[in-house]
């Protein structure tokens, strides 16, 4: 098989001119692979560009300044995760993922989910941090927004349903890194095991490097290194829940790097989409194996126990 029958991109123009069409296309991919890729993001490129620069400026930044922004009770839900900390979901007796990471968070009003939203921490080392980096949250945060209308579309749901259930959404802004492996890795180690994400939907820009490859349902694993000016877009646990698996949230992983590329490092910034922490995701009408309803912060709380960012014993702030 090869790939590029899979990942064809999807112009976003379409949108605008055949909605109805952009839908159809959108939920073909999700469907068949549970990842889709759209042509010409509206996400402007000095927003990425900025984003980027303060990502690798903080990452540049000695593990003495980074550990200052990690929060070790905070579940990795904000500012700074060191490697080591996470692995792939029911995978605790294996390697952690090559990683460490920053995640920025939704700027809300301080009395809004504070039990369960954390403010992001303020990286004073670098001046245009802050600001660069929500840019870019906020650029995704939007353009996520109007891919559920999408996705709405395609499900013959409501707009609505999507609009007020992640207006306030727990959605986080992944900085990650992984680093140059200039000797070979410890055998099992990978810079990100097999896994499925959380969230509603993510929305990935292109990495420098690549390395991400998707689970075809047929078992094959597929490499998807998008052009450049597109995003890939993957469906998440709580999209495939609430869908009773119509849309599948499919397994994919970031491969070691040929030894060709082997000291170069690999950035990527991906946008993890979520509903707000009480949202309850129950089936829609059309879902194919309704689950039971839960809340979002639950589910979230379930899953991050699973990656062994919350400790088994551990409640959900919102119980």
């Amino acid at each position: 098989m090869g790939s590029t029958v899979y990942f064809e991109p999807i112009p976003w123009g379409m949108w605008s001119e055949d909605p109805a069409g952009f839908a159809a296309a959108l939920g073909a991919s999700f469907r068949e692979t549970g990842f889709a890729v759209v042509a010409s993001h509206p996400v402007a490129s000095e927003v990425i560009d900025g984003a980027y620069a303060a990502s690798k400026a903080f990452f540049a930044l000695d593990k003495e300044a980074k550990g200052r922004y990690h929060d070790p009770d905070g579940a990795g839900q904000r500012g700074y995760t060191p490697f080591g900390k996470e692995h792939a979901k029911d995978k605790s007796a294996r390697l952690p993922d090559a990683k460490e990471f920053f995640h920025v968070g939704r700027r809300l009003p301080e009395e809004a989910w504070t039990a369960v939203m954390k403010p992001t921490p303020s990286v004073r080392e670098i001046e245009t941090f802050d600001d660069d980096t929500y840019a870019l949250y906020h650029a995704l945060d939007q353009f996520g927004r109007e891919l559920l209308r999408a996705i709405a579309l395609h499900l013959e749901v409501p707009d609505d349903l999507f609009d007020g259930a992640v207006a306030a959404g727990n959605s986080v802004l992944r900085l990650l890194h992984y680093p140059p492996q200039p000797n070979a890795p410890p055998p099992g180690a990978i810079r990100a095991a097999a896994h499925e994400d959380i969230s509603v939907i993510t929305l990935l820009l292109g990495a420098e490097e690549a390395g991400l490859e998707v689970k075809h349902r047929s078992g094959e694993w597929l490499s998807l290194n998008p052009p450049p000016g597109s995003i890939v877009i993957n469906c998440g646990d709580s999209l495939q829940r609430l869908t009773g698996g119509a849309l599948p949230s499919t397994t994919h992983r970031v491969v070691n790097p040929t030894p060709e590329r082997a000291l170069f490092p690999r950035y990527s910034s991906p946008f993890f989409l979520h509903f707000e922490p009480d949202f309850v995701i129950e089936p829609i009408p059309s879902a194919l194996h309704p689950e039971p309803p839960i809340t979002a912060d639950d589910f979230l709380m379930e899953r991050l126990t699973a990656i062994g960012l919350v400790k088994a014993a551990a409640k959900s702030v919102s119980a």
